[in-house]
């Protein structure tokens, strides 16, 4: 039986690692770790990494016909029974290093940018929007790949072109916006709003672009409900921001910028957080998390 420390370790990120398989392979094994301001945090979410697997597969399957991805496998022999359910066989690639983030409504980094200068990542808005603004048509506003502890900056298309060429760089942006619009418009289906994802892209053999990473996850998306959406003001989301809240909040007692690491969570907010990160699966999917496979004890 395979073991998870037969495959070596050839990256690791704030919630996911990946191991080597063979030439042609990796394991793409997502944990119960969350992050919140560039910090990882001591306590993890139960079923976290379940919930980003499993969304991820059944994005990857219904997009398949609108860009080919790295998927390979998510129930293998090849997978370790440790973390059977939050582990993904992928193709290896060539990754780009861009996020590739599409916007259709306005918040975040986003909505800081726009405040500061009518437009974000150069693509420039109408005057007199606000927060949770839906915008006149989804846009491509790209960001810098950080380090681990460092942050993403939002850049324009055209440092993006100087990065991969100009024809990547326009393909890039087709291809987020055509993969965007497919995912926001099931998302609606499902009285769900994705206000705004990002995507990894990368090389395969012969130079076409393979969808990589995750996918369309609470922790790469926003999503909000529909009913009771209200631009003006912020949206409850089915993502990290219940943390982000109370991490801010003078019940945790931490000073975001002090050197100091974020408390531990208490069991409230983990439960609410889990609470969440399920209900987008269930909701976008259709499917039950029950369902889904669990690692060994």
């Amino acid at each position: 039986m395979v073991a998870l420390a037969d495959y070596p370790q050839i990256a690791a990120g704030k919630v996911r690692q990946l191991h080597a398989v063979d030439d042609e392979h990796l394991l793409l094994v997502a944990s119960d770790r969350i992050s919140a301001f560039d910090h990882v945090l001591s306590t993890p979410i139960p079923d976290k990494g379940r919930v980003l697997t499993a969304m991820s597969v059944f994005w990857f399957n219904l997009l398949a016909d609108v860009v080919p991805n790295h998927l390979v496998a998510w129930d293998d022999p090849r997978i370790p029974a440790e973390v059977r359910g939050r582990a993904l066989i992928v193709r290896r690639l060539e990754m780009l290093p861009v996020e590739c983030v599409a916007r259709g409504y306005l918040t975040g980094s986003g909505l800081l940018d726009y405040q500061r200068t009518g437009a974000v990542c150069g693509v420039v808005l109408p005057e007199g929007l606000t927060e949770a603004s839906r915008l006149p048509e989804p846009i491509f506003t790209p960001a810098t790949k950080a380090e681990l502890g460092e942050h993403d900056e939002n850049v324009s298309f055209e440092a993006v072109a100087g990065t991969v060429g100009q024809e990547r760089a326009a393909e890039l942006r087709e291809l987020t916006l055509r993969v965007y619009g497919r995912a926001a418009e099931h998302a609606r289906e499902r009285g769900v709003i994705l206000a705004d994802t990002k995507f990894e892209f990368g090389v395969a053999d012969g130079g076409s672009l393979v969808l990589g990473d995750e996918v369309l996850t609470p922790d790469s998306s926003r999503y909000w409900p529909a009913d009771g959406y209200e631009p003006g003001e912020v949206q409850p989301s089915f993502d990290k921001q219940y943390v982000r809240n109370w991490l801010t909040s003078a019940e945790s007692g931490w000073d975001r910028a002090s050197d100091t690491p974020p408390p531990p969570l208490p069991g409230d907010v983990v439960a609410a957080t889990r609470a969440r990160y399920v209900e987008a699966y269930e909701r976008i999917t259709g499917l039950d998390l029950a369902d889904w496979p669990s690692p060994a004890a």
